[in-house]
């Protein structure tokens, strides 16, 4: 944990980390302080990571352990909804205040929804924090601890990849005004820029590299900018065997800070290079 964060949850998480093996359902007092640790977490005042001022991802490492912890201390218990039966250690989320939930989306207490979210059937994992007004739309899965920012899409099919260990990982983390194409993939820790747009399709992983197509510079790994339209691409590259082509990012156009989302015009350049959102 950062030393300029001081988490709001209890010290007692770390203690019982510490000794984490001892525990079991059975310890009434350890469990009545990860349930309050997570309840924090499900009502928002507390969440697993956040964009510090310096640009920096701060991860809370106590609220991870309050998660893993849980684990150890809830046992399995049998809940239901209309006809469906569900037989879990971990119950589902009951706080939706101010947003829109459409049948068939699935959200675990524990993961923190803003007012104004919209879930389409959809999944959100423990730990997760979604930004006020964003869309998970239909099929997409919120990963344990990813954090999205507000105003976000996340298109049909995306997979935002859960970090859950160790404690100190940093998760997935998808900034405000981004939009994520259909069936992309957003994994290992990968982080999307502010307002960046990201065509369908393209995987995103913690050492994939990002290259700028206009300079052929490559940007870094894991991270698409902000304010940017980015796809899939490969590169090519000389083994023993052969030359072949390895994935990557491709940074294909700057767009104007703040720079709201005009579908035609990104639809006009993503097809320019034959994708789509």
């Amino acid at each position: 944990m950062s030393n300029r964060y001081a988490s709001p949850l209890p010290a007692a998480v770390d203690e019982l980390w510490e000794r984490r093996a001892e525990l079991s359902p059975g310890d009434s007092a350890a469990r009545g302080v990860v349930v309050g640790a997570v309840d924090l977490l499900d009502a928002g005042k507390a969440r697993v990571a956040f964009v510090a001022d310096d640009g920096e991802v701060v991860v809370d490492e106590r609220a991870k352990r309050a998660i893993l912890l849980s684990f150890k201390v809830l046992g399995m218990a049998r809940s239901q909804v209309g006809d469906f039966q569900h037989h879990d250690r971990i119950p589902l989320k009951t706080r939706f205040e101010g947003v829109r939930v459409v049948p068939g989306a699935i959200a675990r207490w524990g993961s923190y929804l803003a007012p104004g979210v919209v879930l389409m059937p959809s999944f959100t994992n423990i730990g997760a924090y979604v930004g006020e007004g964003t869309m998970v739309d239909t099929w997409a899965t919120v990963g344990s601890c990813a954090q999205v920012g507000s105003n976000v899409h996340l298109s049909g099919g995306v997979g935002v990849g859960g970090v859950l260990e160790p404690p100190n990982a940093v998760p997935v983390v998808i900034e405000d005004d981004a939009l994520i194409g259909s069936r992309a993939m957003i994994v290992e820790g990968a982080r999307v820029g502010r307002g960046a747009v990201v065509g369908a399709g393209t995987i995103l992983s913690a050492s994939m590299p990002v290259i700028d197509v206009q300079t052929g510079e490559e940007l870094g790994r894991g991270r698409i900018p902000d304010w940017c339209v980015a796809v899939g691409g490969t590169r090519q590259k000389q083994f023993p065997g052969g030359t072949y082509g390895l994935p990557c990012v491709l940074v294909l156009k700057r767009l104007e800070p703040g720079q709201r989302h005009d579908k035609a015009a990104l639809n006009d350049v993503l097809r320019e290079h034959g994708v789509n959102t």
